[in-house]
């Protein structure tokens, strides 16, 4: 697969871009454990434009995290054409994404994100500008459709390849479903099957385990796949599947290579822990205490998500405390009680033997 000139190889998996998620740090682990490329959070145009200084920060990338994209969103031709300006020349990504699939109502609400999809013709506009403004490849991110009532991904996947954009992901839900349901892949099919497609089509919606992206690739032909909430608390998924993958579909029974232990994932969140203080106090300044606290916060969604704490009986007041632990000691104390409680050499808990030793 590729994007402009940048070369993917065999069934990349990407990095969702996720707001308050896809942080330098945790983009840093994704790449670490096998994403192929990876996004920032998303970015306000109109706040880039207005120089924002929070917004701004977010173009902040890493030479050891590319191929990077970054994702803008707008409503307004104008804009659009000069925050991607803006990113091309502070940033120098190897892809601008436009969103034109959050479906949040602060986003799409305000005509923007999944809201373009009520507008196909800005929708359009907003590309072909973009496109021909910027030397960066340009990706679009989008949904099937406003509703049920109006899937149209399959006829805008051509009008947008029209438009120059180098590459489409798709979810598999409509705005209206926001994110419950289920993502239906067939109409991602479908506009991978179209032979009028030439760009590479990524999927995503739901993908949370080795055999869901392997049936994704298979069944319904995309290009790559896109991994978004299945990566909280999780950084490692990309090394499951890719090595599920590589192994031709092996099962855990019969012997997928190196595994990551429990205790091991427990490192990694940890790790990050440590990456959100440190990059926090770096923006924020000297009062370490506070930038400790906001540290935690921004980690603490990932913790109450991990999968390496599921099934183990009788956990609920030991994650209540976990998720309100105030210091990086705190909860540090914590994780090492957790530890030496629950985990073994080779991922095994102390009251059930092998706990989740491949967690999907």
């Amino acid at each position: 697969m590729k994007i402009g000139n940048i070369q993917f190889g065999d069934r990349p998996l990407f990095l969702a871009p996720m707001e308050d998620v896809t942080d330098i740090g945790f983009r840093q682990l994704c790449k670490r454990f096998g994403a192929a490329m990876v996004y920032t959070e998303f970015v306000s145009a109109e706040a880039l434009v207005r120089s924002v200084k929070s917004t701004i920060s977010k173009l902040t990338i890493d030479d050891a995290e590319r191929p990077v994209g970054i994702q803008i969103y707008g409503r307004y031709v104008p804009q659009m054409v000069e925050a991607a300006q803006i990113v091309e020349e502070q940033a120098h990504p190897d892809v601008i994404d436009l969103n034109f699939g959050c479906p949040v109502k602060k986003v799409a609400g305000k005509g923007a994100g999944a809201g373009m999809l009520q507008n196909i013709p800005l929708l359009l506009d907003i590309t072909r500008e973009v496109v021909k403004a910027v030397k960066t490849p340009v990706t679009v991110k989008t949904r099937l459709g406003w509703n049920k009532e109006q899937l149209v991904i399959t006829t805008l996947a051509e009008q947008l390849q029209d438009c120059g954009i180098q590459a489409l992901t798709i979810h598999g839900r409509t705005r209206s479903q926001m994110y419950t349901g289920e993502a239906d892949w067939t109409l991602i099919g479908e506009v991978k099957a179209n032979p009028r497609i030439h760009i590479p089509i990524i999927g995503n919606g739901d993908i949370t385990t080795p055999e869901q992206a392997k049936q994704a690739f298979e069944r319904y032909g995309v290009d790559a796949v896109m991994i978004g909430r299945a990566t909280f608390g999780r950084p490692w998924i990309f090394q499951e599947i890719r090595d599920y993958l590589e192994e031709g579909g092996r099962t855990k029974e019969e012997g997928i290579p190196h595994p990551l232990t429990n205790s091991e994932k427990l490192d990694i969140l940890i790790e990050q822990l440590h990456i959100n203080i440190e990059r926090i106090h770096a923006i924020k300044g000297k009062d370490i205490s506070e930038n400790e606290y906001r540290g935690i916060l921004h980690t603490r969604r990932h913790l109450a998500a991990t999968p390496i704490f599921k099934g183990i009986p009788d956990f609920r007041q030991t994650r209540i405390a976990m998720l309100r632990a105030n210091t990086l000691e705190e909860l540090e104390g914590i994780l090492s009680h957790c530890r030496e409680k629950y985990f073994e050499e080779g991922g095994r808990t102390k009251e059930e033997g092998d706990l989740n030793l491949y967690t999907r």
